[in-house]
């Protein structure tokens, strides 16, 4: 059986997949206290900096994130973004003004430009390709499961202790995290001494040629998250849900139901039926949400979203390490998370533009992004015809 000769659950890929959970958990456990903190510094004007000045950062170093995975080596690369965590975490009580804070916000974005990188190349070279989709299906199920807990542990922490220590509790969650990996064997062949010209960023070190399909579909489909970021709370309590975060908590819980089979499903069925499908179910998700004025058809659109994000997200890095050089996966890797992350930057700034605080406006946005969704369906379908 393919399983004897090619174990997905040993020692290394269980450390990995650990170490993903309690570095996602280590950054996102901030995030629901984080406005409250800075408004407490003085800085309430600044609050939609939280979010956008981490995402800058971790944009612009996905190039530098690449390249030095694909030379240093895929351990020290998610060493440093894990380290980062560390750092910042005992930071944020020191640099204590807004101008400290914000600081600070921007280099912690380091940390998610550096180790999501090397952690999905590492996955790549132990498993067979013929099992990537689930491989990564499953440790994105962990990363994601540390992106829903944090928030309730961070939560937890602040409400019966101080900022100070829910600080050094996500410190903690980012030692772990580096403990983890800290003695799993390095996988990249022709490793390299670290040389400061390894910093030295060329146009084909920002985007992998090869990796444009995958990408154009993850800036498709993620613009969607930025605007759902951007309006779903202001829409659900429109709506009279009282808890603005039950929308993210249902579609947290359908996104992991998911994520295990649909990687396992793109590794027999091939990547693109699979993203056809997911597209699918997105497109679904936003027309429901904008045509059912009901919390219970925000509830069911927030499932179906959930459902197409869990399909999208292993089998997209699946389709992306397939189509990578084995020497420039990391390259490959960071493109598709470059455009992650320009569709979720983009898709709450021209949504949040547009928006302007007038609720009756979300639908319409909701439409609109249909409609980027069902450009990207056409684009798969054609490449489907046409292989």
């Amino acid at each position: 059986m393919p399983t004897l000769k090619h174990p997905i659950y040993n020692i290394r890929f269980g450390s990995i997949c650990l170490s993903s959970l309690f570095f996602s958990s280590s950054y996102n456990m901030l995030i629901p206290e984080l406005p409250a903190y800075l408004s407490k510094l003085g800085g309430a004007e600044y609050i939609g900096l939280i979010i956008a000045l981490f995402t800058l950062t971790a944009g612009l170093s996905r190039p530098f994130s690449g390249k030095l995975t694909d030379t240093i080596g895929r351990k020290p690369v998610i060493i440093i973004g894990v380290i980062v965590c560390i750092i910042c975490g005992f930071l944020y009580p020191i640099l204590s003004t807004v101008s400290g804070f914000l600081l600070l916000r921007l280099f912690h974005g380091f940390s998610t430009g550096f180790s999501p990188t090397a952690i999905s190349a590492y996955v790549s070279d132990i498993i067979p390709s013929k099992r990537w989709g689930e491989a990564l299906g499953i440790q994105g199920l962990f990363f994601s499961t540390g992106l829903a807990l944090g928030p309730a542990i961070g939560s937890f922490i602040k409400l019966h202790y101080t900022f100070d220590v829910l600080f050094y509790s996500s410190s903690f969650m980012a030692f772990m995290a580096v403990i983890l990996v800290f003695n799993i064997k390095e996988t990249l062949i022709n490793k390299q001494e670290f040389k400061l010209s390894n910093l030295k960023i060329s146009k084909k070190d920002i985007l992998a040629k090869e990796a444009l399909s995958p990408a154009l579909i993850t800036f498709l489909a993620y613009s969607s998250f930025g605007i759902i970021l951007t309006l779903i709370p202001d829409w659900s309590e429109h709506l009279g849900m009282g808890n603005k975060g039950l929308f993210f908590i249902v579609f947290t819980i359908a996104s992991l139901c998911i994520r295990f089979l649909a990687g396992k499903f793109s590794d027999r069925y091939s990547r693109i039926p699979i993203l056809i499908l997911g597209l699918t179910l997105l497109f679904i998700s936003l027309i429901v949400m904008g045509y059912f004025k009901t919390i219970s058809g925000l509830l069911i659109g927030s499932i179906i979203y959930g459902l197409a994000i869990g399909v999208l997200s292993p089998t997209l890095n699946a389709w992306t390490v397939d189509l990578s050089f084995p020497e420039y996966r990391g390259r490959a890797i960071a493109t598709m998370y470059i455009a992650l992350e320009a569709g979720i930057g983009l898709g709450a700034l021209f949504s949040g533009l547009f928006y302007q605080g007038n609720v009756i406006r979300v639908p319409i946005i909701l439409y609109a992004c249909s409609i980027a969704v069902l450009i990207a369906i056409t684009y798969l379908l054609f490449k489907l015809k046409t292989k």
